[in-house]
């Protein structure tokens, strides 16, 4: 009996799902299997096994250390990972032991850019079967068991705004992967601010369809690609999916765009803000509604009389809004994100709530005549770790409803209207993290304390960097 046999860790679908993919990798004559678990950042981390060596990584798994928990953007380790907890006061985690990655079947998928390749995602455990509580997919399920034992479904749907560019000095080997330089040098597509332009999206369908293409064959399939307001801005928008569906097909969306892009002589970036001229600020609008689990039915969606949107859709909109400044620090987990909260600019600035208003926090949108009443949260950013923020999503506008919390009128004026603004920097999102006890208690004390001491530590290195700005406001002029 393996690892995975010994506690019990599959469901009888993924049973099933292992069987077919071993098949099949069989059938294909797949050579190389990447497995890989989505870290506290949002970005794939993992190991590649040989095709033969997936029945063992079925029967009990693959081992990797446990200081990938540990690390902030820059891969700096955080936490003191040789001491008896492992810094974190977890002993599974004592002196950088491993935790094991446990494939889930059911996200197979190919990677067509990489020949006789497939993926499948992970989820983390220790080696005595715990669940390990720092990781993103296992947090984001928490929260989708909270709704399932109240009877609901939790549907999203996305859209996506990153910039692609050139590549400034692509020297392609055989592979078709070019000379890293960091930071990548880059050269614009196109200049101006040009939203929907029909003669800038065609100077970029070679690459886009390329995109499309790829993630076509994978299982991703976009609904639209548009040219985003900002110059070399573009924006993806995704079918809506109910549970772990979302969030898995954006951590490979984000991946497949910049891995396609590099082979191709281009450069994505999901950076909220980057310092190029003309640039804009990419958002991550994130659709929402629940349902009711035993008839599907959209529960947001009004009967007679009920006027725009259910009472329950209602204490769920009021729940998100109560706690929005903690949630932020999930939605916007960068310090360049929080550059993006400016009045009059399609990103919201205030935690408010609208009809049909691209300028409030939360947008409602849809109708009860069609079932389609839904919720835009517009406060993320496109680098938001995607099992993260919508769990803090979720939890908020359960806590809502379990509070049978009251909304507020609709502000038809969201930049001008008398509500709390939203946290203006990574370090205040903290804080508010940290104060609210109602999001804390249904993320887990134990993985709030964590993820705020891994930001506050991307803070300090931040603070300690001299900027462009300071150098040149200061250098000549004292």
């Amino acid at each position: 009996m393996g690892f995975i046999d010994e506690f019990g860790l599959w469901t009888e679908e993924q049973r099933d799902a292992g069987r077919a993919v071993l098949e099949r990798v069989r059938e294909e004559g797949l050579r190389s299997l990447r497995l890989s678990f989505v870290d506290q950042h949002g970005l794939l981390r993992g190991k590649t096994i040989p095709g033969d060596g997936l029945p063992a990584a079925f029967r009990s798994g693959i081992r990797c250390v446990s200081t990938l928990l540990s690390k902030d953007t820059s891969g700096a380790t955080v936490f003191a990972a040789f001491n008896a907890d492992g810094g974190l006061g977890v002993a599974e985690m004592a002196g950088a032991a491993d935790v094991v990655m446990v494939p889930d079947p059911t996200t197979f998928h190919l990677i067509p850019w990489a020949d006789g390749t497939a993926r499948i995602l992970c989820d983390l455990r220790f080696q005595n079967g715990e669940q390990v509580p720092f990781c993103s997919r296992s947090v984001f399920r928490n929260a989708l068991d909270r709704a399932g034992a109240g009877g609901f479904g939790y549907l999203t749907g996305l859209e996506i705004e990153f910039h692609l560019y050139r590549r400034a000095e692509h020297f392609p080997n055989s592979d078709g992967i070019g000379r890293c330089t960091y930071p990548t040098p880059v050269e614009p597509i196109n200049h101006g601010n040009q939203l929907l332009a029909e003669d800038r999206a065609d100077e970029i369908e070679p690459a886009t369809r390329r995109i499309r293409e790829v993630l076509d064959r994978m299982g991703v399939e976009l609904r639209s690609v548009e040219v985003e307001y900002g110059a070399n801005q573009l924006e993806v928008t995704l079918d809506p999916a109910v549970g772990l569906g979302s969030a898995d097909a954006m951590v490979l969306l984000r991946s497949t765009i910049k891995q396609v892009a590099r082979r191709s002589g281009y450069h994505a970036t999901f950076m909220c803000r980057p310092q190029i001229p003309d640039s804009k600020s990419s958002g991550w609008h994130l659709h929402q509604s629940l349902l009711d689990r035993e008839t599907g039915r959209n529960v947001f969606a009004a009967a007679d009389g009920e006027g725009m949107i259910s009472p329950l859709g209602r204490q769920f909109i009021a729940g998100q809004l109560a706690h929005a400044s903690a949630a932020c620090v999930f939605a916007n987990p960068t310090i360049n994100g929080y550059k993006r909260f400016q009045p009059y600019s399609m990103a919201p600035d205030r935690i408010a709530w609208a009809r049909d208003n691209r300028g409030a926090m939360i947008r409602l949108v849809g109708s009860a005549e069609d079932g389609s009443t839904h919720l835009e949260n517009r406060v993320g950013e496109s680098a938001a770790n995607p099992y993260l923020y919508m769990a803090s999503q979720l939890h908020s506008g359960l806590e809502g409803i379990d509070a049978e919390l009251p909304l507020d009128p609709s502000a038809d004026d969201p930049y001008t209207t008398d509500a709390g603004h939203l946290p203006t920097n990574l370090g205040e999102a903290v804080r508010a993290l940290e104060a609210d006890a109602e999001l804390t208690r249904a993320l887990g004390p134990r993985f709030v304390t964590y993820y705020a001491a891994i930001k506050r530590a991307e803070i300090a290195r931040f603070e300690r960097t001299v900027t462009d700005w300071e150098q040149r406001e200061y250098f000549d002029l004292f």
